[in-house]
């Protein structure tokens, strides 16, 4: 009986060894060399990374997550146990019950204004299907009576920002992922002060993460001059500094209730296309005024709570005001929602279409249910155009993006590279109407893993600027085929596929 399994043993050794040869070889070497360090390294990590690769089976929202987890996990243990650590480990669960917990205590605070905007700013009978369904899935209220304003680049951008801040009387609300202590912060910085020295109330929150390189100097000028300063801990204490899930990528400036700014800007110089590589830098950015900014205000209370276990009391949510004739609606999206809020987004909008689906992403690696929903509406007849950069900061999206050029341009769909620099709003434009601009990339962790917030708008004259700026941005761009990947050499196509494989955990 023994012996047979021991037979058995050698068999199925022999059998792992074919299948994973380097670790053999490296098993081998370590015997010759009468390594046995080496040896329970490699036997450990193997052994370290098939529990692990249990684990993402077991916890990974998506199976395809789950399988390219478990493959990495087992087949290069070294790399991808620590990337596991970093990047996959997400501990969902616990997150959602620990973020639950925590809004228990801010969410009767939160349905009141909820019901608030509800009442004052009931949606007029035009209001289109796709308004009440992004509506439904924000469970934030759409609102007649609002002004958008398009803003285009860092410059126009941060001097609309800076004005309105100058303007403020009762309290202005900041939220970015990425703050730097450079020339655009250190601005930011010192209105924020005259502000505060006139009586204005500030209150900051930013993710740990994103601003992980931010001087202490920064923040600690800012408190002593009053500012409420926070900073976006993922799961809470420094053990979960360097776990890069449920980060909070939105970016949200609100100036005492009546005027809010969402769009692709940090802030730093790169932003004014100071960047030392990827410049010009081309980003956008939206103003709004009217009662929708009272649903601006509703993310930034609830992230505030939860970083801070204080609820603002002090706020605004005057919704009288209608400064316009715009349709709006606030769309905040997180790991943490019943479902998948930020794809459901762009899936209602992309089959809403009927003549017009353009869509401007710097990060371009959606999942089935958005490329089928692109290859749907192209099949429908609409004129569907995805933009993207030619220039990269990430080289795994760049070539991620050539693995979907053939499938997309059978069904129709055109893809387009931006070549006047590097490319980083976040905009899409349905037909003639419907517009959104915000934080959200068409990638697994905006879907999935990151917190963002988009703004829908319905109004012909704003989506006429939309489509303006949009036509300007592919009319600096190329059309990408799908025989642009056949034609570049073996190592970038497979390196083309390697990166598909790795687009659940992106």
């Amino acid at each position: 009986m023994f012996s047979s399994l021991r037979a058995r043993l050698r068999i199925a050794s022999g059998a792992f060894c074919d299948r994973f040869p380097r670790t053999a070889g490296l098993l081998g070497f370590a015997k010759r060399r009468r390594r046995p360090l080496t040896a329970l390294f490699v036997l450990t990590m193997h052994v370290i990374g098939f529990f692990q690769s249990i684990s993402a089976v077991m916890e990974t929202r998506t199976p395809q997550g789950a399988i390219a987890w478990a493959i990495t996990l087992n087949t290069f243990p070294y790399l991808a146990v620590p990337a596991y650590w970093v990047f996959g480990n997400d501990d969902f669960d616990t997150y959602v019950s620990t973020r639950s917990a925590g809004l228990a205590e801010i969410r009767p605070v939160a349905r009141q204004m909820i019901r608030d905007i509800g009442e004052a700013g009931v949606p007029p009978a035009a209001t289109t299907d796709l308004m009440t369904t992004l509506s439904r899935i924000s469970s934030l209220p759409v609102t007649s009576g609002n002004k958008a304003e398009l803003l285009v680049d860092g410059k126009n951008t941060f001097r609309s920002i800076f004005d309105a801040i100058d303007n403020a009387q009762d309290y202005v609300l900041v939220q970015f992922y990425i703050i730097r202590a450079d020339g655009t912060g250190n601005e930011l910085k010192e209105r924020l002060i005259r502000k505060l020295r006139e009586g204005v109330k500030v209150h900051v929150l930013y993710d740990d993460y994103g601003c992980l390189g931010l001087d202490r100097s920064f923040t600690r000028d800012l408190t002593e001059a009053g500012a409420e300063v926070r900073s976006f801990m993922n799961l809470g204490g420094d053990a979960n500094r360097f776990q890069l899930n449920f980060r909070n990528h939105r970016k949200i400036v609100v100036v005492d209730g009546k005027v809010a700014f969402v769009g692709g800007h940090n802030v730093g110089d790169e932003y004014l296309g100071k960047h030392p590589s990827l410049t010009p830098w081309r980003d956008s950015h939206l103003r709004i005024s009217g009662p929708v900014v009272a649903s601006v205000q509703v993310p930034f209370v609830e992230d505030w709570h939860w970083a801070t276990g204080e609820q603002l009391d002090h706020l605004r949510w005057d919704l009288s005001s209608r400064p316009g004739d715009a349709e709006a609606v606030c769309l905040p999206t997180g790991p943490a929602d019943p479902m998948e809020t930020c794809g459901l987004f762009f899936q209602a909008a992309i089959h809403a279409a009927k003549k017009r689906v353009w869509i401007a992403t710097p990060y371009f690696v959606p999942d089935d249910a958005v490329v089928m929903a692109l290859q749907l509406a192209a099949r429908r007849g609409v004129e569907v155009k995805v933009l993207v950069p030619e220039l990269s900061d990430s080289k795994l999206v760049y070539l991620s993006s050539f693995s979907y050029l053939d499938e997309l341009e059978r069904a129709g769909v055109e893809v387009w590279r931006y070549q006047d620099g590097f490319l980083h709003q976040k905009v899409i434009l349905i037909d003639d109407e419907f517009s959104a601009i915000g934080s959200a990339n068409l990638d697994n962790r905006s879907f999935r893993l990151n917190f963002e917030v988009m703004i829908g708008v319905n109004d012909k004259p704003f989506a006429r600027e939309v489509k303006t700026m949009l036509q300007l941005d592919f009319d600096k761009s190329t059309r990408a085929k799908a025989n642009d990947l056949a034609e570049r050499e073996f190592r970038f196509r497979l390196g083309v596929k390697v990166a598909r494989l790795l687009a659940p955990i992106q």
